[in-house]
């Protein structure tokens, strides 16, 4: 079994550049499995900063909107899965399926590799929506609340600083 870290937090606030950041004493089978589906040109435009982020960085890049299981790691890879966040939304408003499901997926990579730094958006209030957008923010929220329990260190980020809630910077 890998270890799991978790790194959250509101958009923009850096948790991409700084999971990149934990890679730099990763094995060389670095692994980057983005699971964003562009939709609109923001989208667009985040895919691209993050693939220049990570030009330099070794990683393969894999685009898998989900399940995870179809992405054949090494047991000794490094993988960095961005982000939890869309991979629910692809599973629940794609494919019909549940939180449950998605971190079933998650544990399941953990499992196949070495190292696994997942990234989430946190902290998000369903406060003044309702429907799906609300059931959707309520299971992300639950399903953040169990990956960090089961994770080896977590990690909230808020303008690029890392507050670890969990663990520590040292838990590869």
């Amino acid at each position: 079994m890998g270890k799991l870290i978790l790194i959250s937090g509101p958009n923009g606030s850096g948790k991409s550049r700084y999971a990149e950041s934990l890679f730099a004493s990763a094995p060389p089978e670095r692994y980057y499995i983005a699971t964003m589906v562009p939709q609109t040109e923001e989208n667009r435009r985040r895919i691209a900063k993050h693939r220049a982020q990570r030009a330099d960085l070794g990683f393969e890049t894999v685009e898998c909107p989900g399940p995870l299981s179809s992405v054949s790691v090494p047991p000794e890879g490094a993988v960095l899965l961005e982000d939890v966040s869309n991979l629910l939304a692809n599973a629940v408003f794609s494919r019909g399926e549940t939180a449950e499901d998605v971190l079933g997926d998650i544990l399941d990579l953990r499992d196949r590799c070495a190292f696994l730094a997942a990234v989430t958006i946190g902290g998000l209030s369903e406060e003044g929506y309702d429907g799906e957008t609300r059931e959707y923010i309520l299971a992300l929220n639950s399903l953040n609340g169990r990956l960090e329990a089961l994770a080896d260190g977590s990690a909230v980020l808020s303008g690029g600083v890392p507050v670890w809630r969990k663990g520590g910077p040292d838990a590869l």
